[in-house]
């Protein structure tokens, strides 16, 4: 893999099965640093997944592994995760509502309709509000919101070289009535996003 902040997969880029096989293990095994450093908790039940190239190489090849659909699968795959590969100028991550129990789960759900507009990077304490992938509505007419949301964080050129300034504060967080948390990004993983923006 040759995992770029302009990279797209293609079906070029795609193992066969019988490839991604021999090294599902190994490769599954690699995968578990590169994931520790862009995985960012929000308070007690929330968490932020930045995806890059090699997270979404990871996923379509899992999925395809799983479900055995083939090329027409393949192309399916592509579409839905290619724009969740960073573009150079975002941030991209998939932002989990991880709760075991299913009856607080879904008591949470109802209480946190349109989180997915409440999530923000602030940058040198300028708020950058996470636009959600536009696919499908995750917050259903009743105020019920889905465990899972896609979500794209577009920076100004201004805002990228703040990131990369270690001098500089980057936080993420959530602005909900309901759920008002913020964590810092730093470190490893706030070096490892800053490898997205170019």
């Amino acid at each position: 893999m040759n995992a770029t902040a302009h990279r797209q997969i293609t079906l070029d880029d795609l193992l066969s099965l019988e490839e991604y096989e021999k090294i599902r293990k190994d490769h599954k095994q690699s995968l578990i640093p590169v994931k520790r450093n862009r995985r960012i908790q929000i308070g007690p039940f929330a968490t932020l997944y930045f995806e890059n190239y090699d997270t979404m190489w990871a996923q379509i090849h899992e999925m395809l592994y799983i479900e055995k659909g083939g090329e027409e699968q393949a192309k399916d795959e592509l579409e839905a995760y290619n724009p969740l590969i960073p573009n150079g100028s975002e941030l991209v991550a998939t932002f989990m509502i991880e709760i075991d129990d299913p009856i607080r789960r879904d008591f949470m759900l109802r209480k946190l309709g349109y989180i997915e507009d409440k999530i923000y990077l602030s940058v040198a304490g300028e708020k950058i509000y996470a636009v959600p992938e536009q696919e499908v509505e995750r917050t259903t007419e009743d105020g019920k919101t889905s465990a899972i949301h896609f979500l794209h964080f577009p920076m100004t050129d201004a805002q990228k070289s703040s990131f990369k300034d270690s001098e500089v504060e980057v936080l993420v967080g959530v602005d909900h009535s309901e759920y008002g948390h913020i964590a810092v990004i730093s470190g490893d993983t706030r070096s490892a996003l800053a490898k997205d923006l170019t």
